[in-house]
């Protein structure tokens, strides 16, 4: 009882502080800047907050500089709760801010957006004049983001993706693309790999620089059905592989290949992903090697067991055939390192051909920012 009525009341003073016009303002009526970049790379965090007991600064992308996922902000006499912390190197960094043991956004940042775990921010530190970062926006052709809906067989209920087309995509109506299916981690949902993934900007990038070909990115929405709380059986996990994989192959594939000028061969098609979403690219894509011939997995594994490897391992000479590329990678500090060195290994026994990489860092966007920068010129050539 005393337990959800002090939640409850912690989730009251949230509420109520981020109604407050002071949250946006210091005492003296001065709108709060946060946050506030500086030329070195230090970033200031700001928080109007006069009634808090404490306040944290939470970030999993700063860790590596903070070596700690939050940090403890320091309150004024106006009220404002304050922190500065760097020099970050240059970089996209996630953050949120936990006040007396409730977590909310950055009032103050216009880059917030929601997920299935509630929202954050980020904080965007620019490379240095004349070195910009392979996820940066540059003066360069750009293309577009389209959001389409759609009635979906596999769950009977209507659905969202998003699609990227490249700089020049209307200017010629007899020339056709390849095209990537992109998919999201367990957290997350069809608009992250543009929000915080930047794959829109990555791609314009490497298209302006002649690294990658022009092409069609499709991130579609990968939780086709609720995954239930608590353990999940085999049974129930095949389900909702099954769905997704129905979802994907039967409605977006068609939506895209009707409304897009996009090649349908095999040898045009990727499919990657990061996390969830890398197991169900290497499901999809090493169970469907007639559709894919180009398959990258960020992160996520799939086990030695999956019925999957069992169908490769029937004929590896003619996954070989098909697969032009089967691309693996993960970060040395990702708590799922040994199961992608297994995955690995078990290709290696069955004999399918593979890249497997491993970086440094650990399960976050920045590392999936660089695999989609690697990956793409890889593709279609």
């Amino acid at each position: 009882m005393y337990r959800t009525a002090r939640a409850v009341f912690l989730i009251a003073t949230a509420i109520l502080i981020v109604a407050s016009p002071s949250i946006l303002q210091g005492q003296a009526g001065k709108r709060l800047v946060s946050p506030d970049v500086q030329a070195d790379g230090k970033v200031t965090f700001r928080l109007a907050a006069p009634k808090a007991e404490k306040v944290m600064l939470s970030s999993g992308e700063m860790q590596p500089v903070l070596k700690a996922t939050s940090t403890p902000m320091a309150k004024g006499g106006d009220g404002v709760w304050t922190v500065t912390v760097g020099p970050l190197p240059p970089g996209i960094y996630d953050y949120t801010f936990n006040i007396d043991g409730v977590s909310i956004t950055d009032p103050s940042s216009p880059t917030v957006f929601g997920n299935r775990q509630g929202s954050r921010g980020f904080v965007e530190v620019p490379g240095a004049k004349g070195k910009p970062r392979h996820d940066e926006w540059r003066e360069v052709p750009h293309g577009t983001v389209a959001i389409h809906w759609y009635d979906s067989k596999a769950s009977g209920t209507r659905r969202r993706v998003h699609v990227y087309t490249p700089p020049g995509y209307g200017k010629d109506a007899n020339k056709k693309y390849p095209v990537l299916y992109l998919l999201h981690g367990s957290g997350d949902n069809d608009t992250h790999w543009m929000h915080i993934g930047r794959a829109n900007v990555v791609a314009d990038n490497l298209i302006a620089d002649g690294k990658a070909l022009p092409l069609v990115i499709v991130m579609p929405d990968g939780h086709v059905v609720e995954r239930p709380f608590g353990p999940v059986d085999e049974k129930t996990r095949l389900e909702i592989r099954r769905a997704f994989e129905k979802d994907l192959l039967e409605s977006v594939v068609p939506l895209v290949e009707a409304s897009y000028r996009v090649r349908p061969d095999a040898g045009s098609r990727a499919i990657a992903g990061l996390s969830m979403g890398s197991a169900q690219s290497l499901t999809v894509g090493l169970g469907h090697t007639d559709k894919f011939a180009w398959v990258g997995g960020f992160s996520g594994a799939i086990s030695r067991e999956d019925p999957v490897l069992s169908g490769l391992k029937a004929d590896p000479a003619k996954a070989n055939e098909r697969l032009k590329l089967l691309w693996l990678a993960i970060g040395k500090e990702d708590g799922g390192v040994k199961n992608k060195q297994a995955l690995s290994a078990a290709l290696k026994e069955i004999g399918v051909k593979h890249e497997y990489h491993e970086t440094d860092g650990a399960h976050r966007w920045s590392v999936w920012r660089l695999y989609l920068s690697e990956f793409l010129p890889r593709l279609f050539r």
